[in-house]
């Protein structure tokens, strides 16, 4: 969430900044956060001015030398206090009903794009940052992943498909144990980087998705159990961010580094068309995320420091990768900057996004009220950063493509102590 104190400021700075994104209604929505802004102020003024006469009142009715007073004065007072509690009921009830409104505007204008990133309207407009220089080529008797998958029983889509619906894959054997040993060589990686592992609830309230953006941006989106109203996770950056929720945080623990695997499930994964066939787009997925919280000023270098290990994950697992950084119109909700990695599918001749990593600068701390306090116990809004590392689906497409050979699929060397074999046959 914007701080509001920045749109008070420089309202139309802040809606020149949304505009880049390609927002239409930056203008409209501003001016309603601006004007319900003053509003909210000028009621709590009048407020502070009713709560401030009646504890005077309170005092003098309380005084020993108006016990002595006369009735009539009495009755005056209680009279005039009367009056004032009802006009302070009214203004709270008004109060309440503009701060309401204004939370719900707040909660629709999107993070601010950072000054550095490419200006552009869509995917088009995003810059590739690098990219592997040789791209392999498709080699006669290639297949695509599904039908590799097919061939070699690793995953039963129908199977699936009957237990849950379109959308939840079952592995099984070798691709089972293919999935293990990529989330246990993610995990272990994480922790040699400094991570803390953790392992989150996949089912979370409310208030954690409203904290880190999913709500109400993605209402509709994510799977809603109504009964509870809980939310199941579209990613473990809700559930490890919001261990933060409420928090003041020591500065000395800064960065915070967190890692968790969690399945997670997305409603609006589709189900037509060559990009979402096989493993490109599920319902439910498995996937290890990174998760940092650090002080405003480090907060670009931390990121920088994400995206190379990121990198590094897919130089370990020998697969042709690309890195691109978004523009201003393909940047998320939450955003501020986002690197998109994303790996070479041989067989489908396109490239996968298999990691996202981005920084959202103070926007989810606001949600949270996660701040840090300053030498002069002053309190500030910390960064929050996250990004995939990394989503397996997609990784173990390209794996399957990219290492097939007549005899087989190869597995690369940093897998095979976790798969125990070096190639499905």
């Amino acid at each position: 969430m914007i701080d509001l104190r920045r749109i008070r400021e420089n309202p139309q700075a802040i809606m020149d900044a949304l505009s880049k994104r390609g927002m239409q209604n930056a203008k409209e929505l501003v001016d309603e956060v601006y004007t319900l802004d003053l509003e909210k102020r000028r009621i709590q003024a009048q407020l502070e001015e009713v709560s401030s006469r009646l504890n005077s009142m309170h005092k003098t009715i309380n005084h020993p030398l108006h016990q002595t007073a006369t009735v009539s004065i009495g009755l005056d007072q209680k009279e005039a206090t009367h009056h004032l509690k009802e006009k302070h009921k009214i203004l709270m009830g008004a109060y309440k009903s503009c701060e309401s409104a204004l939370l719900e505007k707040l909660y629709q204008l999107p993070n601010l794009p950072a000054q550095e990133i490419p200006i552009g309207k869509n995917a088009k407009d995003n810059q590739i940052i690098y990219q592997v220089a040789d791209l392999p080529k498709v080699k006669p008797g290639d297949a695509a992943h599904w039908d590799l998958i097919k061939k070699y029983d690793l995953v039963d889509f129908e199977l699936g498909n009957k237990i849950t619906g379109a959308g939840f894959p079952l592995y099984q054997g070798r691709g089972a144990r293919l999935q293990r040993a990529l989330i246990s060589f993610f995990l272990d990686k994480a922790v040699e980087a400094g991570y803390l592992e953790v392992q989150p609830p996949i089912l979370v309230n409310a208030a954690s998705a409203y904290a880190t953006g999913q709500l109400p941006d993605k209402e509709g989106q994510i799977y809603h159990i109504t009964a509870d109203d809980l939310y199941l996770i579209p990613t473990a950056e809700v559930s490890i961010t919001n261990m933060y929720r409420d928090y003041i945080v020591d500065l000395a623990e800064l960065p915070i580094k967190c890692a968790g695997y969690t399945p997670c499930f997305r409603r609006e994964a589709g189900s037509w068309g060559a990009d979402v066939r096989g493993l490109n787009r599920l319902h439910q997925f498995d996937k290890v995320e990174l998760v940092q919280i650090c002080h405003p000023d480090h907060s670009y270098r931390q990121l920088e420091e994400m995206l190379t290990y990121v990198r590094s994950l897919l130089e370990q697992l020998e697969l042709p990768y690309r890195v691109v950084q978004l523009c201003t119109g393909d940047l998320g909700f939450c955003a501020a900057m986002t690197y998109d990695i994303e790996v070479y599918s041989v067989a489908q001749d396109r490239w996968l996004e298999v990691s996202s990593i981005s920084n959202f600068e103070t926007f989810q701390a606001n949600r949270l009220a996660l701040r840090y306090k300053d030498k002069k116990k002053k309190s500030h809004l910390l960064h929050t950063l996250n990004g995939s590392a990394l989503a397996l689906p997609r990784i173990m497409a390209a794996l399957l493509e990219f290492n097939q050979n007549p005899l087989g699929i190869s597995i690369p060397k940093v897998l095979q102590v976790y798969t125990g074999f070096d190639c499905i046959v």
